[in-house]
């Protein structure tokens, strides 16, 4: 379990980024997996997700997860719901103490968010897709209607895949370099003539910047190369595995 130091200043959330050890799934799944939509054991998800809302001090009801589509939309959680009835979003924001915001990753850069203020919490799951989609401004903006305020917001980038992990085709700058010339600063060539490592945690920050947050911290970690600690959708892949697990960030306010 990961935690960085901006949100541990703030006494009154509990915030975690897990690693895939403590639970108890095992296979492509070993061990922590909270993945429903994996094709691993339900009742190994429930423990692994019961496990890691006893380490937020919350019970497994309380820890509210999204069907994550890779979308720029986020929802105001008022009450927890089950997992089977998770609303279609990519992000969450609320200023109801007990609910545990959960963010499922396996590569994508999970941010957990906070205004100590306000008492406002948020949490995204931001892939490249996400991200240039909005979805981290659809955050503030749902926290700025709960009461935060952009300027006062913390913000912290998880565990995700590092650039030099990251390979990407000759067609993918083109739309980033559309949007904003700056873009270019995430785009490093790669080995493979036309092909280019992208940074994700930097265009997330700038992203997150740019919505008027002040306070951003990364998380130096690299999903791919780091197998003990993390699941990793494009190692799976290159390894021709048929599935993989997902990994958990997670923040609650308490009361």
């Amino acid at each position: 379990m990961i935690t960085l130091g901006a949100l541990n200043d703030i006494t009154h959330i509990r915030h975690a980024f897990f690693t895939r050890t403590g639970g108890v799934s095992t296979g492509l799944y070993a061990s922590l997996n909270v993945g429903f939509g994996s094709g691993d054991a339900p009742a190994a998800v429930a423990e692994n997700r019961a496990r890691a809302a006893a380490r937020l001090d919350v019970t497994p009801d309380r820890l509210v997860t999204c069907y994550q589509v890779h979308s720029p939309t986020c929802v105001v959680v008022t009450e927890p719901w089950r997992p089977e009835n998770a609303p279609k979003a990519d992000a969450m924001a609320t200023n109801r103490p007990g609910i545990a915001l959960g963010i499922l990753s396996a590569d994508c850069a999970p941010v957990l968010f906070a205004d100590e203020k306000s008492r406002v919490i948020g949490a995204a799951h931001s892939g490249w897709k996400g991200a240039k989609g909005g979805v981290l401004e659809a955050t503030v903006a749902r926290m700025v209607e709960l009461g935060a305020k952009p300027g006062r917001i913390v913000a912290a980038i998880g565990p995700c895949i590092a650039q030099r992990s990251y390979e990407v085709g000759p067609e993918f700058p083109g739309p980033f370099l559309e949007e904003d010339a700056r873009n270019r600063d995430y785009f490093a060539p790669a080995r493979k003539p036309g092909h280019f490592l992208f940074d994700l945690v930097g265009y997330v920050a700038r992203r997150l910047g740019d919505a008027g947050v002040e306070v951003i911290q990364r998380c130096p970690n690299d999903t791919v190369v780091e197998e003990d600690r993390f699941f990793s959708y494009r190692r799976s892949c290159l390894r021709g595995e048929t599935d993989y697990g997902r990994g958990l960030s997670a923040i609650v306010l308490q009361g």
